[in-house]
This record gives C-alpha cells, sequence and structure tokens, in this order.
C-alpha cells in the first residue's frame, strides 16, 4: 500500500543566526561580518526541507516554543509544503536559538547555542499516524523517542534513516533498527583508526544495518551495500559556508532511497546538493531545487536564479 509520505522524521527544530566572517578574531580582537542571515536549524529538521526541495513528499514531528522563533521555524516548514500537523507547539516556552559563526579562512565552523524551553515529546506521544505512514524515517540521535518511532515506522514497513553526525552508543546498541546509516568523518574517527574505508563500511553493515556512508567534507563520502562498495569524491566549488553540508546530504540521500535510486545514485545526488549549497551562507539559503541539481551534476553548472532569491529572503531577518 502506497504511504502518504515519502520521507518523515523527527527533530526539535530551532533558529540558526548564520554569521559568516573572513578570519575569527582573536581573543579581545574584532572582525567585520560578511553575511548574515536568519534561517531554520535542526539535522532532520533541514535535511527535511532539503528533501521537501528536491520534490519529496515531507511530514516533520517535534515541538517548538509558541514564541517567535518557533513560529519562524514552522512558518519555514510551511514554506517548503512540509507537512506540520505533527508538531507540538508548547505554550509559555521557548524555542532553542544557534548562533552559528563560520569563516572563509578554515572553512570551518563554532556554534553557541541557548537551549529553549520547549519540552522534548515524550515516547509513545508524536502523531502515529505519521510515524505509521511514511516510506523513511528520518532520525538523528538514539533518545527514546527516537527509537520509539522508529522502531513503530519500521513495524509498519518504513525503512530508517539516521544522521549520525556524532557517535551515539544508543544508536550503535540497536543498529539493526537503521536501514541506511549516514555517518560523518567524526564518527568515522571514532570507530576506526585506519583508512580501509570499505573493509571499514562492511564491518559496519555486519553489524546490522544494510547501507552504511561515511561523509568527509571536501573529500566526499564512501559507501557500501548489497550493490557493492562505491567513493563519489565532492564537486569543485567555491565554499561560502559549510554548515548544513551534512543535514543536506542525509535529506538528498533520503530522496534519493525513496526514489528507487541504488545506494551510489542516491549518494550522487546528495553530494551535488551538499556542495551547491556551501556555496550560500547558511543550512537553507543554497539549497538547491532538483533541476539546479540535476544541471549541476550534468553539468558542473549553478544555476543561482532561484538559489540568490532565497538567500536574500532569508537575509532579511525575523520579519520574513
Amino acid at each position: 500500500m502506497q504511504k502518504t509520505y515519502q520521507i518523515a522524521g523527527y527533530d526539535m527544530p530551532c533558529v540558526d543566526l548564520a554569521v559568516n566572517v573572513d578570519v575569527f578574531p582573536k581573543p579581545n580582537g574584532g572582525t567585520g561580518v560578511r553575511d548574515l542571515s536568519w534561517q531554520g536549524g535542526g539535522k532532520v529538521a533541514t535535511g527535511m526541507v532539503a528533501a521537501a526541495r528536491l520534490g519529496a513528499k515531507c511530514a516533520i514531528l517535534g515541538a517548538v516554543g509558541d514564541d517567535d522563533y518557533g513560529k519562524f521555524v514552522l512558518a519555514d516548514f510551511r514554506r517548503h509544503g512540509i507537512d506540520i500537523s505533527g508538531m507540538q507547539v508548547r505554550e509559555n516556552a521557548t524555542t532553542s536559538l544557534s548562533i552559528v559563526l563560520s569563516d572563509r579562512e578554515t572553512e570551518g565552523r563554532s556554534i553557541v547555542y541557548r537551549t529553549g524551553t520547549a519540552e522534548a515529546p515524550a515516547p509513545g506521544t508524536l502523531d502515529e499516524r505519521i510515524v505509521t505512514d511514511c516510506e523513511w524515517f528520518f532520525i538523528s540521535r538514539g533518545s527514546a523517542v527516537c527509537l520509539d518511532a522508529a522502531r513503530k515506522a519500521k513495524a509498519a514497513g518504513a525503512k530508517i534513516i539516521l544522521d549520525a553526525d556524532s557517535y551515539d552508543s544508543a544508536i550503535m546498541e540497536h543498529i539493526e533498527l537503521i536501514d541506511a546509516f549516514v555517518a560523518s568523518e567524526f564518527v568515522y574517527d571514532v570507530l576506526f583508526h585506519d583508512k580501509n574505508f570499505e573493509k571499514n563500511c562492511r564491518t559496519v553493515s555486519e553489524m546490522g544495518t544494510p547501507i552504511v556512508l561515511f561523509t568527509f567534507g571536501r573529500n566526499g563520502c564512501v559507501g557500501y551495500s548489497r550493490e557493492g562498495y562505491f567513493e563519489i569524491p565532492a564537486y569543485p566549488v567555491r565554499v561560502a559556508d559549510t554548515v548544513g553540508a551534512g543535514d543536506v546530504f542525509h535529506g538528498a540521500f533520503a530522496v534519493g532511497m525513496a526514489e528507487g535510486m541504488t545506494p551510489k545514485e542516491a549518494a550522487q545526488l546528495a553530494t551535488a546538493a551538499a556542495c551547491i549549497k556551501c556555496t550560500r551562507i547558511g543550512g537553507r539559503a543554497g539549497i538547491p531545487d532538483r533541476a539546479t541539481a540535476e544541471r549541476f551534476i550534468a553539468t558542473g553548472e549553478i544555476d543561482y536564479t532561484e538559489i540568490d532569491a532565497r538567500t536574500a529572503f532569508y537575509g532579511k531577518g525575523l520579519q520574513l
């Protein structure tokens, strides 16, 4: 039976104030802001926006406060056609804020954050209509609510994709739940101490997850599935900001898998989408639509017409 949503996921979304500079200032020093943008944040949240931008039908579950930041977050999901009927809005509570500082000298980022007072949903309180009516369910941690929802989604026939940006022992203990284990280089460095990528991808797969990918930033990604081992290099682009690149990769990869691509094909789409994103500030402004991503894969050229309109839109601030 066909499901209503290609991709649904759980997150506690936040607002990102993205600040881009040429060089981080020294202590007691200062520097000018090169670019500034207010955008929605969160690993699964931004991945879901990427999936929607690339054409998937999506729903997001989680909670925000009833403050201006929470309203901003929900409005951005609506703007991208994402079903927010499963989002819980906490009265008299605040939504988290992250100040994301990125610099062009190192292409790195640092984050300072204020955690909101909005409480996360308890296990069993998510909208099961959505949890059980998706083809892929998207999580980023091994919390009780994530694992509970993943089990219910899987029992209803969904496959589970994980955004493993950092090592999580709870996820490793329940790795058999995960159908697509997509992890960062930081997780790889915790698990392994050598560069035998094929052997190590197979090792993770043998733990119980059929699809394994590791992303390495400018060095691309490696992966393993029943179709075999593969490596995909990153596309050469002029990087403005790497914030959200991994989130976009995960969302785009989920789209490819939901559409029946092989893991290698899905990783190619995900790599292209993430690289394009890196050419603009913040996690969401640079996310391409499907036509832009496919043209980039075919020609190496990026059509910035819509992307620059998005960048200007997010640059307006909270009043947008």
